[in-house]
């Protein structure tokens, strides 16, 4: 509301036709302080440690070319050591609640935030699919590369977030991620093993289809966690990550019911075929699933899948070095061309910029105005008698004309 300095009117502002934007990103993206901005670099580092490990510790548990241990069990292990991290982070936070605050443990407190949260099933349930497309994806790639082809991603899930979020992207941005594709492209070449098969396919049908599985999927469970974890952005963290982590546990052990359906009692045994590199990689997945949930709540998922990129380099060189993948100058080429899409993307200039907005005005008078308005039309009408009694004055002087 405005008021003039001249007439002390006020005009009350309404905006009009203004693009909807999702209440789950909408409500706190403009909230930007000094200490989220050290929470998203402190996210970016951790994720790039983090998930550029992954491919090597998957790669150091083949034998033989395959999998000594069920894919489906390691995902269960990974999904019930975060529901028992996320039931620990509740019990540290009830002991430290303030005088009043209701217990995060509570059964009516749990049960409401069950209840908020029941949309949380979506991304665990496509979790549970991704994680297992994680090492089916190993048997046809290197690790680099699987690193590369997990970065088209960010793509789908720009395209997502336009689609379910109403987020807005610059034209600047939509090449950014054009380039991230081609860098994706340029080092994908020739990086297809030869004389393997997958699902009796050709290898190149096989892998590829894999591929398109294994960006589809994890791109729409990304979108919908962070909109299920901002939608109910004052719901404690740790009450949606055991919801998210224990329907996770429930999906993968219903995957080890089926596998032991097919392959026999003997696959029900969940440790069967682990060792020591396996127990890293269930660490190692359980502390990049709970890194995730804080980048979807309190960051953004373009920010942790560009930062994954940065992994790429890491997860290239660890793999040159450990066991004997040369970098290719198509890699070269390919960790360049993103670098440069990623400082595209987040440069200032490649920024939305604010639309012109339809502004209706509407008058509305203050206390003040409106009694000078009154003053005023108690003169105007005072005005109007006085003119009306000299007109009749007039009349009356003025001569007969004759007919």
């Amino acid at each position: 509301m405005i008021e003039c300095s001249v007439c002390h009117s006020t005009l009350e502002l309404e905006t009009v036709g203004g693009k909807t934007v999702s209440r789950a990103y909408d409500r706190h993206r403009h909230q930007v302080s000094s200490k989220t901005r050290f929470l998203n670099v402190a996210l970016v580092v951790g994720d790039c440690i983090l998930v550029g490990l992954q491919p090597i510790l998957v790669f150091t548990t083949k034998v033989d070319g395959g999998f000594k241990f069920s894919p489906v069990s390691v995902n269960f292990l990974t999904e019930a050591v975060k529901v028992f991290f996320a039931i620990v982070m509740l019990l540290l936070q009830a002991r430290h609640k303030k005088v009043g605050e209701k217990s995060l443990l509570s059964f009516s407190t749990i049960a409401q935030a069950a209840r908020n949260n029941v949309l949380l099933a979506v991304p665990a349930f496509l979790y549970a699919i991704n994680n297992y497309l994680k090492f089916i994806m190993q048997l046809y790639f290197n690790p680099a590369t699987v690193k590369m082809l997990s970065n088209l991603k960010v793509f789908v899930i720009a395209l997502l977030l336009k689609i379910i979020m109403k987020r807005r992207f610059s034209i600047i941005q939509w090449e950014a991620l054009a380039l991230l594709l081609i860098g994706i492209s340029v080092n994908q070449l020739r990086s297809l093993p030869e004389g393997t098969s997958a699902l009796g396919l050709p290898v190149a049908t096989g892998a590829y289809l894999y591929t398109l599985i294994f960006v589809t999927v994890p791109s729409l469970a990304s979108v919908f966690n962070e909109y299920a974890l901002k939608s109910q952005y004052d719901t404690s963290i740790y009450h949606q990550n055991l919801f998210l982590y224990g329907y996770g546990a429930i999906f993968n052990f219903l995957g080890i019911v089926i596998t032991a359906m097919f392959k026999g009692p003997s696959s029900f045994d969940i440790l069967q075929g682990h060792s020591k590199a396996t127990m890293l990689l269930i660490c190692n997945n359980a502390a990049q699933g709970i890194l995730s949930s804080f980048f979807f709540k309190y960051a953004d998922t373009i920010l942790k899948k560009y930062s994954s990129t940065v992994a790429t380099i890491f997860t290239g060189l660890a793999s040159a070095a450990l066991f004997g993948h040369t970098l290719t100058m198509n890699f070269i080429l390919g960790i360049s061309i993103v670098f440069i899409s990623m400082h595209q993307f987040f440069s200032p200039l490649s920024k939305v910029k604010d639309e012109p907005k339809n502004i209706s005005l509407e008058l509305v008078d203050s206390p003040k105005n409106k009694r000078s308005k009154d003053t005023s039309f108690i003169d105007m009408a005072a005005g109007a008698n006085e003119d009306a009694s000299h007109r009749a004055v007039n009349e009356e002087k003025a001569p007969l004309l004759p007919v």
